[in-house]
């Protein structure tokens, strides 16, 4: 498609762009909304890719053996080549355990729990601030719309009339719409915060059951949930 034929296709009379100048100046806020909205989930969908091509499951699992054979160096170098957050999150752990175990653990899951966690509160304004949004252009609409109610000549404001409440219809809908369609990323981003958190969790027991394996090799504190903040 060209682009003349484009731009007569969203300028058209019932093209995107139309209906976009009938939602009245509220559409403003309510476009910037969705971008913001579309950028957090673009950027966490990559994110989450990202995180799950570079995992490497079998780090954590060779890193606790590692623990219970006592060879708490060899288990920190097999994390340190790793890309697993769970790894990193040991590997800090097992570096500082000489000033406590407990609270390096709680320190790096915190961090990686807090890199999962980027944006979710910016797409929940958005989810919150667009049905908002789009009640706000319906109030200032019906203002119009009754305003012109109140001219003496009702033929001639009937233009006036008929556009605020397309204004108040308009900005609703997109409001709405925006709602709802940021709203399933969210709450998958959210399962996934969760089930990060969930593993974190798992990691704190395995590694805790690992030092008990290995008896004193580990002078620091033993790991629990409750004592990392998970």
């Amino acid at each position: 498609m060209n682009t003349p034929l484009l731009i007569a296709l969203l300028d058209s009379e019932n093209g995107p762009l139309a209906y976009f100048k009938k939602g009245g100046p509220i559409m403003w806020p309510i476009l910037l909304v969705s971008f913001v909205a579309l950028s957090v989930i673009i950027e966490r969908i990559l994110f989450l890719t990202r995180e799950r091509v570079t995992r490497d499951t079998r780090a954590p699992a060779l890193i606790y053996e590692r623990v219970e054979k006592r060879d708490v160096d060899g288990a920190i170098g097999i994390g340190q080549g790793s890309k697993d957050y769970i790894a990193r999150i040991l590997v800090y752990a097992l570096t500082h355990r000489d000033l406590s175990l407990d609270d390096a653990f709680a320190q790096a899951s915190s961090r990686e729990l807090t890199r999962y966690q980027q944006g979710l509160s910016i797409l929940d304004t958005c989810i919150t601030a667009a049905p908002l949004l789009g009640l706000l252009g319906t109030v200032t609409g019906m203002i119009g719309t009754f305003n012109s109610l109140n001219s003496a000549d009702l033929a001639a404001s009937a233009g006036n009339i008929t556009g605020g409440v397309g204004e108040a219809l308009i900005a609703t809908t997109c409001g709405l719409a925006i709602a709802i369609f940021a709203l399933a990323p969210f709450n998958v981003l959210n399962t996934r915060v969760e089930q990060a958190r969930r593993e974190i969790g798992n990691a704190a027991n395995a590694l805790n059951l690992a030092r008990q394996k290995a008896g004193d090799v580990l002078d620091a504190a033993s790991v629990t949930g409750t004592g990392a903040g998970i």
